[in-house]
């Protein structure tokens, strides 16, 4: 007994029942997987419908710890005058769904004074950690989406301080930074993962 061979018409059912259930997948994915699991809304339907709240906690302990701190961070709207000390210029560029860490080497109760702003918005993580302890004793001072952050910043304790950037949209957003104060080292936290980096005072 052979088998009949399927008719032209149910191949043609079959491929069209196989692309939409690879369609539905897909919307599914981007629509609900992407902002629930990860954060990832490129469509704005995580944020419409409640979703993306699903992949912030509720709370962050390191950002309840910063918090608690008083005199840290003094957030300005405006760019303030240069810090007394070393100043660095930086400039990045940010491709949809990467991620970047700059962090500058500061000793306890010294000051830095920086402004940072984006083609477009980010989210950021404002945190530092000291040398003793490492990553687990990790405070953070602001947590926000935005295009630009600037201020005062006075180190709680010697160690490594400054920003995570992730852009979450479909364009490549280029960053600016400009810092100065008394800044004695700086590193990248990127997929190579941390190194050194030489600090750039900004052209005259």
């Amino acid at each position: 007994m052979t088998d009949t061979p399927p008719s032209p018409a149910s191949r043609r059912r079959l491929l069209i029942g196989g692309a939409a259930a690879l369609t539905l997948g897909a919307a599914i994915m981007v629509l609900a997987v992407l902002p629930a699991e990860y954060g990832i809304d490129p469509t704005g339907f995580g944020r419409m419908t409640g979703l993306a709240d699903m992949a912030q906690p509720a709370t962050n302990p390191y950002l309840e710890k910063g918090l608690k701190r008083q005199g840290v961070l003094t957030i300005s709207e405006t760019p303030l005058a240069p810090e007394p000390g070393v100043r660095d210029h930086w400039t990045f560029d940010i491709g949809p769904y990467e991620g970047i860490e700059l962090k500058y080497v500061v000793a306890q109760g010294k000051p830095i004074r920086f402004h940072w702003s984006a083609t477009g918005p980010l989210d950021y993580d404002m945190h530092a950690h000291p040398f003793d302890g490492g990553t687990d004793l990790t405070e953070s001072y602001s947590i926000a989406k935005a295009d630009h952050l600037g201020g005062r910043y006075v180190a709680p304790f010697t160690g490594i301080h400054g920003w995570y950037w992730q852009n979450r949209g479909l364009a490549t957003v280029r960053l600016t930074l400009d810092a100065s104060g008394a800044i004695t080292g700086s590193k990248i936290f990127d997929t190579r993962g941390e190194h050194d980096r030489a600090l750039t005072p900004p052209a005259r």
